[in-house]
C-alpha cells in the first residue's frame, strides 16, 4: 500500500516502520509525504491507541533528508520544503495518541528531527544522534533548532547544532534526548512493553496530557497553568475519570473506555 512505510497492527498498537533500508531510511519527498498520510489516518482511527515508529533494518531509524535535490533548492523552495517536514513532524508531535520512537541505529538530521517530534524515545545500544546540518552549511529544517533545546536545554542544544557532532545512545540518554536504551535486539520488545503499559492508562488523560505539556512550553509559566486547569477540568468530565476513581477506591484495575 505504501512506497516507503510498512503500516502493521497489533491489537490498539500501530507500528509505523520506514522502508528505505538500503538508503539508511532517509527522508525523502515520497517518505513525508507517507508519514502525514499514514498518522493522519491514524489520528482518527478509534482502535489505534498508541503508536510505535522505528526503522526498517539494523543501521538506521532514520539518517536524515536524503539531500541528493538540495544543491537545486532556492530560497523559497528550501522554506517550502522546511514548512512541510515541520507540519507533517508537528503532526506526530500532537497526534493526541503517545508516539514512540523506537531509535534502532543512526537518527541524524531529518531523523533525529523526527524522533524529537515523537511523546517518548527509546534507543538501541547501537543508535546515534546527530544535527550535521551545519556541516552542508546550512541549519535545521524541520524543527530541530527549536525540538532540541526543549528537550535537552539551550547550551546543549547550541553545542550539538553548532558542532554538528554526533552522539551515542548513552550520551544521548545522559542529556535527557532518550528515556532508555537497551540492546538492539530487545528495542521492539521494549518498545512493545512501553506501549502496552500506556494502553492501562486512560487514553482521554494521555491526549490532555499530552496537550497540556505540548501547549504549556510555548508560554509563560502562569499561562501554562490555567491550560493545565482548563485541561484538569475537561478530564473530570469524562466517564474514564469517573471509573478511574471508582476503581482506585474499590482496589481493582480501572476498564478505561476513552469517553
Amino acid at each position: 500500500m505504501y512506497e516507503t512505510l510498512v503500516v502493521e497492527k497489533e491489537g490498539k498498537i500501530a507500528i509505523v516502520k520506514i522502508n528505505r533500508p538500503d538508503k539508511l531510511n532517509a527522508l525523502n519527498s515520497k517518505v513525508i509525504e507517507e508519514l502525514e498520510l499514514v498518522f493522519s489516518g491514524l489520528k482518527n482511527d478509534p482502535e489505534v491507541l498508541v503508536i510505535i515508529l522505528t526503522g526498517v533494518g539494523e543501521k538506521a531509524f532514520s539518517a536524515g533528508a536524503d539531500i541528493s535535490g538540495f544543491p537545486e533548492l532556492d530560497p523559497i523552495k528550501a522554506k517550502e520544503f522546511a514548512l512541510k517536514g515541520q507540519r507533517v513532524f508537528s503532526l506526530v508531535e500532537n497526534l493526541g495518541k503517545p508516539v514512540i520512537a523506537a531509535v534502532n541505529g543512526y537518527a541524524l538530521g531529518g531523523g533525529c528531527e523526527l524522533a524529537m517530534a515523537c511523546t517518548i524515545r527509546i534507543a538501541s545500544e547501537n543508535a546515534k544522534f546527530g544535527q550535521p546540518e551545519v556541516n552542508l552549511g546550512i541549519i535545521p529544517g524541520y524543527g530541530g533548532t527549536q525540538r532540541l533545546p526543549r528537550l535537552v536545554g539551550k547550551g546543549r542544544a547550541l553545542e550539538l547544532i553548532l558542532t554538528g557532532r554526533t552522539i551515542d545512545a548513552q550520551e544521548a540518554y545522559s542529556i535527557g534526548l532518550v528515556s532508555k536504551v537497551v540492546p538492539l535486539d530487545k528495542l521492539m520488545e521494549e518498545a512493545r512493553s512501553l506501549a502496552n503499559l500506556l494502553l492501562t492508562k486512560g487514553p482521554i488523560a494521555l491526549k490532555l496530557a499530552i496537550e497540556a505539556v505540548n501547549r504549556g512550553l510555548e508560554v509563560s509559566l502562569e499561562e501554562g497553568l490555567r491550560i493545565e486547569a482548563d485541561l484538569f477540568g475537561l478530564s473530570c468530565a469524562t466517564e474514564d475519570q469517573k471509573e478511574g476513581a471508582r476503581a482506585f477506591l474499590e482496589k481493582r484495575k480501572p476498564e478505561f473506555k476513552g469517553r
